[in-house]
């Protein structure tokens, strides 16, 4: 039942239970990209195990967030057990061997897999924004400090060059208005709060160096298997804005770097992206268009897509149709939004005349599913009920010691584990504030040295003399004018006002997602 050039599925069922056919995923068609849904417990993760084996086993580096930890068997070579020889003994898989596969543990806050950051210039505003739900004014104000950063050359790291950012346009909010738009220091305030609650969530773990190379999620191993990047997001996932923004942020860095290869023979990476819900939940409307538009066009970069849930109405209609491989497993129909899930779901296959899908959808069991792919040209397959086959893998998580032996002979060991901080914006505004300072105290060390009785410069001019009367004059001169002596702070900002005055039109150039373009 193994095919060179597919991936084997599971089988498809008459209505009387024999089996039909074995059901197939063309890896040509693979980067056409797919959906994954069905209710809590009735086989999801199974199914995408199942994929990522496939991927693998072609070749294929996988990407995809474990949020349960289930998913950390893949790297542990499969056990006999009653239900997965009976599954296979049901779909006739004589095949059916016991294998392990080449994983790279990730994660965020260093605990389950390797540290995975980027940094605050390379994730972009857009997707900034995003994670702090800001308002359209606080966009504004994060759009415009992106625009200074990037022209000043100011490189905003982390969290802390961003808010020594948002200081200096606090400070100079006036003077920047006049040159960028209205700068609110309410919204500079807001957005600053917004940042304290990102860090006490953990997003600080997410942004630094060394940042995320998007080549080392896109390896393959010496016998020939892709790489398979399991993501640990059962702590991410108590952050759920900050998961999606994440995954987000990474396919954007896959549309980006990658060059356009047509339609290759099989993907070069292929992006499961679990509770794909979160992605699109009160989602602004600009940054759905975006999603739809990077999922459109990032197949030509041979980046196939997997979005995984519950249910097919948590993906919006312009990215559902853009999703040729399908796996649809049991949905109830309790409510009147589940029904309508039901109807959407059956509505959006090819009918098969053996069966109602609408029907078979409430009655699917554990690991059965409704699977529709590409084939010849193209089009979509009949859709067909499918056991789907065991995985080759451990079914179930790793335990810490097995997965910390993975984690010893990982390809990226040594490369993400300790953080670097170099020179960014925190330090840069903080020694062109030292240097500020520095020339206010000896500006004001030679007033004073002037001021002194008995010292004359020999000749002056009105209002800058050396005698008492002028002396006096200029003082109630500069008391009736309101002038004032800058303060350090403003010297050094007016300094960055400067450099970004003589540096625009240097601005670095971002993509779609407001992502750097290398």
């Amino acid at each position: 039942m193994i095919e060179d050039g597919k991936i084997f599925i599971g089988a498809s069922r008459n209505p009387d239970d024999s089996i039909n056919k074995p059901e197939y995923l063309d890896l040509k068609f693979g980067n056409r990209h797919g959906l994954v849904t069905g209710a809590t417990g009735t086989g999801k993760t199974v199914t995408l195990q199942v994929l990522a084996e496939g991927f693998s086993r072609a070749g294929v580096p996988v990407f995809a967030a474990d949020i349960k930890g289930d998913l950390s068997g893949i790297a542990a070579k499969g056990e006999p057990k009653d239900f997965l020889t009976k599954r296979a003994e049901q779909i006739g898989f004589a095949d059916y061997e016991f294998d392990l596969f080449p994983v790279i543990f990730w994660d965020l806050f260093g605990q389950k897999g390797h540290r995975v950051r980027t940094t605050v210039a390379e994730m972009g505003p857009l997707l900034l924004s995003r994670l702090m739900d800001a308002s359209e004014p606080q966009e504004g104000v994060i759009n415009i400090a992106f625009k200074i950063a990037d022209q000043a050359g100011l490189p905003l790291l982390d969290l802390k060059d961003f808010t020594s950012l948002l200081n200096y346009m606090g400070e100079n909010a006036t003077a920047l208005s006049t040159q960028y738009g209205l700068i609110s220091k309410a919204s500079v305030g807001s957005i600053q709060r917004a940042l304290l609650v990102l860090e006490q969530q953990g997003a600080e773990h997410f942004f630094g160096e060394p940042a995320l190379k998007i080549t080392d999620i896109m390896r393959t191993s010496n016998n020939g298997y892709g790489q398979i990047s399991v993501l640990a997001a059962d702590k991410l996932m108590m952050n759920p804005r900050l998961y999606a923004t994440f995954l987000l942020w990474l396919l954007s860095e896959l549309f980006e770097e990658l060059p356009e290869v047509g339609d290759p023979d099989k993907p070069k990476l292929v992006f499961f992206f679990d509770e794909a819900h979160l992605l699109f939940n009160d989602a602004p409307k600009v940054l759905v268009e975006r999603v739809e538009q990077v999922v459109r066009l990032i197949r030509s970069k041979g980046v196939g897509v997997y979005f995984v849930t519950q249910n097919p109405l948590d993906v919006p209609e312009t990215v559902l149709a853009q999703l040729g491989n399908r796996a649809q497993h049991a949905l109830r129909a309790y409510s009147p939004r589940e029904q309508k899930a039901v109807k959407t779901a059956a509505e959006t296959f090819r009918p098969n005349p053996a069966f109602d899908c609408a029907t078979v959808i409430t009655n699917l069991g554990t690991g059965e599913a409704l699977v529709s792919t590409l084939e010849a040209k193209g089009a979509p397959s009949i859709v067909e009920r499918t056991l789907i086959r065991p995985p080759s893998g451990r079914v179930g998580p790793l335990t810490d010691s097995e997965r910390q032996q993975v984690m010893d002979r990982s390809p990226v060991l040594g490369i993400y584990d300790e953080d670097v901080d170099r020179e960014s914006a925190f330090e840069m505004l903080a020694a062109r504030a030292k240097k500020a300072a520095e020339a206010e105290a000896a500006k004001r060390a030679q007033e004073e040295t002037a001021e002194q009785p008995g010292t004359t410069s020999g000749w002056n001019l009105p209002g800058f003399g050396g005698d008492d009367d002028n002396r006096q004059g200029h003082g109630q001169s500069r008391g009736r004018s309101g002038y004032q002596r800058e303060t350090v702070v403003e010297a050094a900002m007016k300094s960055v006002a400067r450099t970004v005055a003589t540096q625009v039109g240097r601005a670095l150039v971002r993509g779609i997602l407001g992502s750097l373009k290398r």
